[in-house]
Formats: C-alpha cells, structure tokens, sequence
C-alpha cells in the first residue's frame, strides 16, 4: 500500500520553493547596561526642556544591567556647539532609578544624555570585602584588584598620573590586611570611581535639548499700562515723555516688566468707538489692536505718541528705575496696513473683491484684518514677521507679550522663536493664551518661555490646588505660568463684587504662587466697574483714553508693594516649582508652603479666599520640613506686616477678617 505523502508546511504551500533562512546580524554585544526612562524630557527629547541661569537640573533615569556587577553612571552635558563633554556624576536613588543634575550656568541651547558602565573597581571592591569579612583568604583577589589598578595608571590623564602612582606604591610592603585598607580607603574608591577600567559602556540613544533663559523668564512682575493714557487725562493723548513721568510709581510699586499694548500706528477704516461701539467720535483714538495706518505699520509708532528718539529715552529711563520694557507683538491688521497694498496676497479676499475681516462668529471686528501663513505668503510673510522682531530688539526690546499666539500656526512660532532666540538668546515670549490646555501646552513646548494660565479664573481652594499641582507636575520641564490678575479683556468675576478685600486676595495668591505674575493698571485701586453680566470692563481702555486717581482711597499700593518686595527678598518665592499644600481644615482657607531645596529661605502663606466674611481654620505647620517633631517651634516673621514672633507646635489656629486681615505672608526659620 502506497502511502500519503506529508502535507506540505504552509510556507512550501504557498511558493513552492524552500524557505532560505534568516541571516542574523553579527552579535555585538552592545546595551548590557540599561538606560530608560531619562527625565526631564519634553515629548521624547524632541523638544527642548526649559531651565533659567543659575538652575540646578536634576536628570534622573532608570539604569540597571543583568547580574550582580555594580554599574555607574555620569550625566554628559555641553552647550551646543562646544566640543567637549562634560560630565556629572549619577547617584542611585531606590528601585533602578538614578538622579544627578547639571548647573544651568548660561544661556542659550546645550544638550545632554547619559553614559553608564559596569563598574568593575566597584564589583570587585564590593566582592572583596565580603570575602573579607566572612575571613576568607582574599591574596588572589587583591592581585586582581593591583591588576584593576595598575589598567587605570596606564589610560589616566597626566595630571592624576601622580595621585594613582602614589596609591600604588602605598600597597608595596605591606601585609594583605595593609593593601586591602589601601584598597578601602576613600582616597582609592574615590579615584576609581572617575578613573578605573569600565566595561560594557552603554549610551542613551538620544542627545536631549536643554534650553536655558536668562532669569527673567522664570522671575518677573509685570504691570501693563495704555502709553496713551499715561497723561491721565481724557483729552489729552498721553505721550513717552508722560510715561517716563510714571515710571517712579511703577518702580515704587516693586513691578520689574513696564508692558504696552500695541504703540504702532492705528487705522481709520472702520474705526471703532467707545464700548466698541461700530461709530467711532471725532475724537475717539481707535483700538491699539487696529494696526496700521498711512503712517505705517508694525515698524512704526503712533505719532501722538513721539519719536524713535522718544522710545530710545524711554527705553533708557526705564532700565535707571530697574524696569525692562516688554511690547506686544499683535499679528492683525487695520484695512490701512501698508501690506494690504505691497502684499495683498498675504491676505484673505471675498469673491466680490472685499477683504475679509477677522470674525471669531458671532463676534466679528470690522476693523481689523488678518493675514494668512501658507500658500503665497510662505516664507515671504513669515520673515517679515521675523523682522518685525529683530527691528523692536534693535530698539532695545527684550521681552514680548504675544496676542492670541494660539489662533497662529505652531510651526511659524517653533520657527520664529528659534530663530530669534538662535542671534538673542535673551529674549523672552510671553504666549497670552486662553483657549483649550493642550494647545497653551504645546505652545510652551514649542518655545514661549512664558505663558498666561487659567489662574484667572482658579478662585476656590480645590481649583487652585489641583491647577498649581498640575503646574508643578510634568508641565514644569516646559510651562512658565505668569499668573495676571486681570487684563484689558478680562474684568473677573470675582472682582466684580469681592471689593478691596477681593483685589488683597487675588494680588497675594498670583505673586505666591507663581514666579512670574501681573497686574493690568486700575487694579492696584481695585478698579472693577463691568459691562453688565460681562468679564469685561466697563468704558474699556481699549477704545479710549482713561484717567484714573491712583491715590484714590482703598487703593492696596502698599500691599502690591510689599508682596513684590517679599518676592525680591526671598529666592523661594520666584518660582512656581515646588509648592507644597498644606492642610488647613476649612474649604475657605488655603495654605501653602514654598522653600528652597536646603530650606535656607522658606516661606508660608495662608489666604482666607472668601472675601466677604470672617473665616477661622485649624492648620498645620510644615515642622518635619526643618527636621522638628510636632512639638517643635519654628521662628515667624510676617513679611506683610513687619512683625516676628513664634509657632510652638505642628497645629495652630488662625482667624482672617477681610475688613483688617485676609492674608499672612510668613517667612520660617529655625529659631536662633
């Protein structure tokens, strides 16, 4: 009987032919140490993680490898462009986690990765000395440990060449208990360490970006005035030379960043009037948004304002009284913008031949335009933005606040502020965002070094905890939050009807909590009046000039001076990193504590958010921060009302009346 032949495999089925085989790549043996999960890293490494001079970056990684062999690892850093490697060594922390840091110690692009090794001075040393101890005869192994030696001699620099000979000749003479106490020493473990043979050395497979700011990025306080308001009188369009006269107020005031709305030139083409009213007066100025008119565009200044010479004074004034200039960068365009008619392809146009006008439906605004980024105005629109830039810098502008950066192309702003920052790497961009977190993310990621946040409307103990958490959570490698109180577009709710006590809260939580914050003037004396059921103001300065009595009583000046005063004074308040909440048994009642690393400088602060009534709170006193127990006592200083004093235990009670006391700022120390 003839039998059935095999089924064929499915692979012979299928062709007909046998399968040649696989050829494997030559074994090399590369990865035996592990490097994964290196932090801090924006999407993956291909974005640059954020870091202000005089930061100490703290990298961590997990890093392990098979066996029991003991493994180091350094932190390789550079600035880009230099050739040179530095290094910094990584400690294990628990768990296969590593952690080291690097010094931000200037600004500009540098970069880092990870190198780890078998560490064989350590195995051995480690192996050894449990031989040792149990009184195992360990002769063999101090000659592999001499052998170990002597291959660092051969491969050390020459200027350690002297240190590890003289270790070397110490083991000459001596018994075996003699040459391993050489062998234990810190002087040989620590010379090993940097200098002994490393096998199996292992890269992390990426170089990540490091951008590092100057500290302004991180630490600034910001107040925003209309230049042409800055006479204070309704008809009298304000000039420089007036803004120049305020300067020592807003000095006094402890502010660091003078902002302006736009200074260019404003259209008459559907001019808009008071209230946005769509009929503009003779005498209404227009809005400072509506750039561009016949006497020029984004490179050009209102001419009731002054001159390029008038700006350079300015500029100049400004810097004596310790304050830096910050412009808006505004891309829109009144219907009068010169590029409408050198450039009308960079512009949307109707079928009837009408330009269209920016609408966000159904809100539309007749006096502006705005252009388009692709197509025909690509690249040619998008360096002369560029160059609307580096023209403010050549004028001595470092610092820009960007209008409604999130309704413009993120490649255009990765672009713009590369490029920028690539010839200046001190300029600062502050993104004025409000619409849905991932894009005010990516905004940050993709260069802003500052950006506008939902603080505004954060006004109840759970919304300000879990927001500033977030802040302080995996946003904090690329998200600088500047905490505004309020702008020329936005009138709070809850400042519309807390009154002065609202206004005390409101300055103290934005200059506590964040590292950079700011104030639209009118604030400073609690000025709310609103559009009715609107967060908008009423008779917005935004279409007309303004007067206001800044001496008005009720003012908080003191109060605004003296929480930039007790930002200046403490290194622990200029930076939203590391903000620790604190219990504090009542839902009215917030409490926070802020310190550097070391705890050398600590601040505490308790706000009663409830601007109406009398709140009272148990709450507890960060003792364990400073190493006491629940008994201990903790040395006060108020840093808003100028007096000390002492808290004896972990729990206190405190209460706060809006009409004497909302907030307490404390600094903490151990008591002398």
């Amino acid at each position: 009987m003839t039998k059935a032949p095999a089924k064929p495999t499915r692979a012979r089925a299928a062709s007909g032919k046998k399968k040649t085989p696989t050829v494997s790549a030559e074994p090399t043996g590369d990865g035996r140490v592990v490097i994964e999960a290196v932090e801090p890293s924006v999407d993956r490494g291909f974005l640059a993680t954020k870091a202000a001079e005089g930061d100490v970056v703290e990298v961590t990684a997990d890093i392990f490898s098979d066996g029991h062999d003991k493994i180091a690892a350094d932190i390789l850093h550079r600035k880009v462009g230099e050739g040179e490697w530095q290094r910094a060594p990584m400690h294990f922390v628990d768990n296969d986690r590593w952690s080291g840091s690097i010094a931000a110690d200037a600004i500009g692009a540098h970069e880092f990765t990870i190198e780890a090794w078998r560490d064989a001075f350590a195995s051995w040393h480690a192996e050894v000395g449990k031989k040792r101890d149990a009184g195992q005869i360990i002769e063999l192994e101090l000659l592999e440990g001499t052998a170990l030696l002597d291959r660092a001699i051969e491969t050390v620099p020459e200027s350690q060449l002297a240190r590890l000979e003289d270790l070397r000749a110490r083991l000459n003479g001596t018994d075996a208990e003699g040459r391993w106490g050489v062998f234990d020493s810190p002087e040989m473990r620590e010379a090993m360490a940097v200098w002994g043979p490393r096998s199996n050395v292992s890269r992390y497979r990426q170089v990540l970006p490091l951008w590092v700011d100057r500290k302004r990025a991180v630490f600034s306080a910001w107040y925003e005035l209309f230049p042409r308001s800055a006479a204070n009188d309704p008809e009298r369009h304000g000039t420089f030379d007036d803004v120049i006269a305020r300067l020592p107020y807003v000095r006094d005031l402890g502010f660091d960043v003078l902002y302006f709305p736009p200074i260019h030139p404003i259209g008459t083409t559907n001019r808009k009037g008071r209230n946005n009213s769509l009929t503009a007066g003779e005498n209404d100025p227009g809005s400072v948004y509506a750039i561009g008119s016949e006497h020029g565009g984004h490179d050009a200044i209102h001419p009731e304002l002054g001159s390029f010479d008038d700006f350079k004074r300015l500029v100049a004034a400004a810097a004596e009284h310790g304050l830096e200039i910050a412009l808006d960068f505004a891309i829109q365009c009144s219907p009068d913008h010169p590029w409408i008619k050198e450039h009308p392809e960079w512009f949307d146009w109707r079928p009837d031949g009408t330009l269209k006008f920016a609408e966000n439906p159904p809100k539309k605004y007749e006096d502006i335009v705005n252009v388009h980024f692709y197509g025909a105005s690509l690249p040619g629109l998008w360096y002369a933005l560029r160059d609307v830039v580096a023209f403010w810098i050549a004028h001595g502008v470092k610092i820009f606040r960007v209008d409604n950066p999130h309704t413009k192309p993120l490649p255009f702003w990765q672009w713009l502020i590369a490029d920028i920052n690539a010839k200046h790497p001190d300029v600062v961009f502050l993104a004025e965002a409000f619409t849905k977190p991932k894009m005010m993310k990516r905004l940050a990621k993709v260069g802003f070094q500052q950006s506008y946040t939902y603080f505004t409307w954060r006004d109840d103990k759970a919304g300000l905890t879990e927001y500033v958490s977030e802040l302080n959570g995996e946003m904090a490698a690329y998200y600088r939050p500047n905490f505004f109180t309020n702008t020329p577009d936005i009138n709070p709710y809850y400042l519309q009807t807390s009154g002065r006590p609202g206004f005390i809260v409101r300055s103290t939580l934005a200059a506590t909590l964040s590292g950079s914050w700011g104030i639209y003037n009118g604030f400073e004396i609690c000025e709310y009046e609103p559009l009715p059921g609107r967060e908008e103001y009423l008779d917005s300065e935004k279409y007309e000039l303004r007067a206001r009595d800044f001496d008005a009583p009720g003012n908080i000046r003191d109060h605004i001076a003296a929480l930039n005063r007790a930002r200046q004074e403490n290194v622990a308040l200029q930076d939203v990193r590391g903000t620790q909440f604190l219990n504090a048994w009542n839902d009215n009642v917030i409490a926070y504590f802020r310190a550097t690393p070391d705890r050398s400088n600590a601040v505490m602060v308790i706000v009663n958010l409830d601007p109406a009534n009398v709140q009272s709170a148990d709450y507890e006193v960060p003792l364990w921060e400073f190493g006491l127990d629940d008994s201990g006592t903790i040395a006060v200083e108020d840093l808003l009302a100028g007096h000390a004093s002492t808290l004896a235990g972990k729990v206190q009670n405190i209460t706060l009346d809006p009409a004497d006391r909302s907030v307490v700022v404390w600094r903490m120390s151990l008591p002398k």
